[in-house]
């Protein structure tokens, strides 16, 4: 993959950046599909479809904070094997954390920032890089990210993403389509979240972070509610009973019920899932 930056990353010239047709009609497919989430179990396909296309990750960070807290709370998204709780931990804690020195490097900015083990830390107009040792970023699993955000501490609620594991190259060109992208994320997460109390964010652990649930713990939740037993999701969803018992096990811990009842009940109120008909 190359990922130099060329004389092109210099030039301010907006016909230099501008969308070929391609993205154009990428874009615009982009933006539509985000008037149509309504759940947070709608986010993580959004962001799988057309917005991967214009912008190749494997991990997503989110931070939001209403104005009434003083700090963010954080979820991810992943679609890695690689990242998990443990790296989730490790890279937004408070004294080393290396996406939480991102998100403070952006907030000082105010642009996109990528970090990088193979390029030299560089300021140019409309965003940045940042040096990483090998040997840390290899133990984030993130390999190379950029952060971006929307908001700051006036508004009622700002939104910051780390997008990770990136396999769109460090230039200009990721950062004006991350650039334009980051409203829509924004009016995206806030619609799926914005009702969400007393958090902006629900389902909070430790720190006031997120527990997510992968698509697979979504879709036997959805099962759950409809008061399938482990038997029976396991044929409707083509795997062992044993195998739904696992994700049954995950999903009382992260969502810090007792029973099935209870959890399907609190993804209902959490908006994580809709009552089946």
């Amino acid at each position: 993959m190359d990922t130099t930056i060329t004389g092109m990353d210099q030039v301010n010239d907006q016909w230099t950046l501008a969308l070929n047709e391609e993205q154009r009609a990428l874009f615009m497919e982009v933006i539509e599909e985000s008037l149509r989430l309504q759940h947070r179990s709608h986010l993580f396909n959004w962001l799988q479809r057309g917005f991967q296309c214009l912008l190749a990750h494997e991990v997503v960070i989110i931070g939001v904070r209403s104005l009434e807290r003083a700090s963010y709370d954080y979820e991810y998204l992943t679609s890695s094997r690689y990242f998990g709780d443990t790296q989730f931990d490790q890279v937004l804690n408070d004294e080393d954390g290396l996406v939480n020195e991102a998100f403070t490097r952006w907030s000082k900015l105010g642009m996109p920032v990528f970090y990088h083990t193979e390029l030299t830390a560089q300021q140019y107009n409309h965003y940045a890089v940042e040096h990483v040792e090998a040997e840390r970023m290899l133990a984030s699993e993130l390999k190379r990210f950029v952060v971006h955000g929307f908001g700051n501490e006036h508004s009622r609620i700002a939104t910051m993403v780390m997008f990770g594991r990136l396999s769109s190259p460090a230039n200009a060109q990721t950062a004006h389509l991350l650039e334009l992208l980051m409203p829509h994320l924004h009016c995206a997460i806030v619609k799926v979240t914005a009702n969400k109390c007393p958090s902006v964010l629900s389902t909070t652990a430790r720190n006031g972070r997120i527990k997510p649930l992968s698509k697979r713990e979504l879709e036997v939740l959805e099962w759950l509610q409809a008061g399938k037993t482990n038997w029976e999701i396991g044929n409707i969803m083509q795997v062992s009973p044993l195998t739904i018992k696992n994700h049954v096990q995950n999903i009382l811990r992260k969502l810090d019920v007792e029973n099935r009842s209870q959890a399907a009940s609190k993804a209902l109120k959490l908006g994580l899932i809709t009552r089946k008909q």
